[in-house]
């Protein structure tokens, strides 16, 4: 840990690691050369079982061969949208479109035409890469229809047709110098307060950032690394998948995430490492509950991305027999701005996120005035360093909301900070409850619920209400077997919080509206509450 003492909420980048002037593209060729015979990629089916597998080497071939092809087709500089599930052929694309000095854009398998048509449309992509269909969802019908009328989009392309995939089009095939600060990808933020931004991301950011991560997380040069994360989010093409690369770690590639099948791969293939959103953690743990597998060779685990209980952290820890470390960070950071140490003392790693990474300036300010806070003061996280992303694509009014003169990217998530730098993650700006004109934070609120045994997940969010403005309200999904009684979880709040804080209305669902990356979506459970969809117990 970084020895602070600080006096106000700002620490500066720590320099205990440099930032490198690395490219996507690039780390592949340097590592490849350097074990071009190491595991690089393991395929996992659809059906839970093992695939094709590349070595570094191969995957550089394959790689290099359709940079190429994508050289005869696109200019450098031009932007095309992959639109698949976790597949051998999207970290292919990944590379290749470095190489090729493509920026690729990335779309949620899930998408329905209006909101494929948006990313499209939005990011100005000349080209879709997509597969036939996944989990029931018609994507090459979707394709078709999102397509009609973008005059832009040139071809569709099915990725898992080599012939279609690497055809040479009329251009001469030639590779571009690239450039660590050119962009890279265009990563849609994950819509837990509305609809998508696209975040223009940068060589240099994603490549450090993912090493910064591994190296905190004591990663192994040749480890195996289990990557459920969707890879059309930060977490699982940023720092899972160039972690991997930059450690000659061996990825094994999920094609959907299923709790039952990931323990086996686990402890088939000896996984030493994973991260996971908190959804993801406590599925993986239900499933080890219903049928118990050997976990032994986990030595790291990693969450963030929503709420980390403290329950959840111990769960962990005592179910895998390996290291936590909870990761703070957003997209528009790539994505990763604090993390834990190996050695934090379990009720830091219980209770806060961890200390700002390397080169990475975190300070904490006034929602209203801009200024630093004192320490221990809820305020608004901002972000200062080669992290920050270029900007929104084609919304420079949003961009110049987002970072301000100085440089401070503002996350619109609502923290503090303590003396020693670390920091604790209290809600989002606009999540932040006004209930009587006090400020209250769901963050802290969820985390005492979700120490309660009868309580599996948990998402507090403000409703409107005429005499105080907003309530606090709970929706519960209860652990199996287990009903959400109120009088119970008032009288467990009222033990660990002030009555202000503790919920007045409360709700049982049997299932959370889910981003793409697993967070829940707190607007559409307003939403759907306003349209009766819920009812309260």
């Amino acid at each position: 840990m970084y020895q602070l003492q600080l006096t106000e909420s700002l620490v500066p980048g720590q320099d205990d690691d440099t930032i490198l002037e690395s490219t996507v593209g690039g780390l592949l060729r340097e590592v490849a050369g350097l074990h071009p015979d190491a595991p690089a990629l393991l395929e996992i089916t659809m059906e839970g079982d093992t695939g094709r597998a590349w070595s570094y080497g191969e995957l550089l071939a394959d790689s290099e061969k359709l940079a190429l092809a994508l050289s005869t087709r696109y200019a450098p500089g031009e932007r095309v949208t992959v639109w698949a599930p976790n597949i051998p052929e999207w970290l292919v694309m990944e590379y290749a479109c470095a190489l090729a000095g493509l920026t690729l854009v990335t779309a949620n398998p899930g998408y329905q035409p209006q909101e494929l048509r948006y990313v499209l449309e939005q990011s100005e992509s000349v080209a879709l890469f997509a597969v036939e269909s996944y989990r029931g969802n018609p994507m090459a019908e979707i394709a078709v229809e999102a397509c009609k009328g973008l005059s832009a989009i040139r071809e569709i392309v099915d990725m898992e047709d080599p012939e279609a995939l690497f055809r040479h089009g009329e251009q001469a095939p030639a590779l571009p110098a690239v450039a660590a600060g050119d962009p890279v990808q265009i990563q849609y933020t994950s819509g837990t307060t509305g609809f998508p931004k696209g975040a223009i991301l940068h060589h240099r950011g994603l490549t450090n950032n993912a090493r910064l991560v591994f190296a905190r997380g004591r990663v192994t040069q040749g480890s195996t690394w289990s990557n459920f994360m969707p890879m059309f989010h930060t977490s699982g093409c940023g720092a899972a998948a160039l972690g991997c690369l930059q450690t000659a770690s061996r990825m094994l590639l999920f094609k959907v995430f299923d709790p039952a099948v990931v323990l086996r791969q686990i402890e088939a293939e000896d996984v030493a490492a994973l991260i996971g959103v908190p959804t993801m953690l406590v599925a993986l743990l239900e499933a080890l509950e219903q049928e118990p597998r050997d976990m032994s060779s986990i030595k790291i685990s990693i969450s963030g991305g929503a709420m980390v209980a403290p329950e959840l952290v111990r769960r962990v820890r005592q179910a895998f027999g390996c290291d936590f470390e909870t990761v703070y960070g957003q997209t528009e950071v790539s994505p990763v701005v604090t993390q834990h140490f190996f050695d934090d003392d379990i009720d830091d790693i219980c209770n806060n996120v961890g200390q700002p990474m390397p080169q990475t300036a975190i300070s904490i300010r006034g929602v209203e005035d801009n200024k630093v806070v004192p320490i221990d003061t809820v305020g608004e996280i901002c972000v200062q360093g080669y992290c920050n992303m270029i900007g929104y694509n084609g919304n420079p009014e949003a961009t110049a909301e987002t970072i301000d003169a100085e440089g401070w990217l503002h996350s619109g998530d609502l923290g503090a900070m303590d003396a020693r730098g670390y920091v604790r993650v209290t809600g989002r700006v606009k999540e932040m409850i006004i209930r009587g004109g006090e400020n209250l934070f769901p963050a802290e609120i969820e985390n005492v619920l979700a120490e309660h045994d009868t309580v599996a997940e948990v998402a507090v969010v403000g409703l409107p209400d005429d005499k105080w403005g907003e309530v606090v309200a709970c929706f519960v999904r209860p652990e199996t077997g287990a009903d959400v009684d109120p009088a119970t979880l008032r009288a467990h709040c009222r033990e660990h919080m002030a009555a202000q804080k503790t919920p007045t209305v409360w709700f049982s669902v049997g299932e959370f509206p889910l981003t793409g990356s697993g967070k829940i979506q707190k607007f559409a459970l307003r939403d759907a509450h306003a349209a009766g969809k819920y009812q309260p117990l």
